[in-house]
């Protein structure tokens, strides 16, 4: 059967890694989590002092980033490694959600890790979520969803996430970050978090996760249906 892309774009804490890993894991498909790329990039750029105003800088210390995936055995969970160093639960802490926008909104960084993201889906048979998978990376995908949530349910869904990491972070602050986040990924010049004009949007302030996969898992199937009969017209047409 021939793979296809996934791109799940949308707000932060609406669901997209979620979904993005089990849809991968019933497909039998990569997972490839962009936003953690940013945020190792982040986690970079903060323990080496990198100017952000600095052009030269910025892309001395990309020239110097590796940023891998590997799956943990232990936990089935993808792990996310900065130059062979795993830093998957370092990048999920509050500090870096505060300023992976200011770092993924600068051009270097941006087409840097969009070359890398593109290399990983040359092959095709991935899933991958971010801001702008389905306008930037991959325009042609298969299947694109646009993913959001009313930002109180965002809030709420982060909250818990920090709380399970031992984490305790006031909800006020987290709304702020989330909407300091929405407006910087909006509105930066390179690649804004949009919706695709192809794009399913869906709204996952009042569904569950499972609900979320198969809304995505149906697209997929249809998608691979439309892409079968293709190749069977095309056979005929020989």
């Amino acid at each position: 059967m021939k793979k296809i892309v996934v791109a799940l774009d949308g707000h932060s804490s609406c669901g997209k890694s979620t979904t993005a890993k089990q849809v991968a894991k019933e497909l039998g498909y990569a997972y490839i989590d962009t936003g953690a790329m940013y945020r190792a990039v982040t986690l970079y750029f903060l323990e080496h002092y990198v100017d952000l105003t600095n052009p030269k800088k910025v892309q001395e210390a990309l020239n110097n980033i590796e940023v891998t995936f590997h799956r943990n055995l232990k936990t089935g969970r993808n792990e996310t490694f900065l130059n062979g160093l795993n830093v998957e639960d370092e990048i999920r802490k509050m500090y870096i959600s505060d300023r992976v926008s200011e770092v993924s909104v600068l051009a270097p960084v941006r087409h840097a890790m969009v070359a890398e993201q593109k290399k990983m889906g040359k092959r095709r048979g991935i899933v991958m979520d971010g801001r702008d998978i389905g306008t930037a990376v991959f325009p042609d995908a298969e299947v694109k969803v646009f993913m959001t949530a009313d930002v109180e349910t965002r809030a709420k869904r982060r909250q818990e996430e920090l709380l399970e990491k031992g984490q305790m972070v006031p909800f006020d602050e987290i709304v702020e970050n989330l909407k300091k986040r929405d407006h910087i990924d909006s509105t930066r010049a390179e690649s804004p978090l949009r919706r695709a004009e192809d794009a399913h949007l869906l709204d996952t302030s009042h569904i569950t996760i499972d609900e979320q996969v198969d809304f995505v898992l149906d697209l997929v199937a249809s998608a691979l249906l439309q892409k079968e009969l293709a190749g069977s017209t095309d056979f005929l047409k020989k």
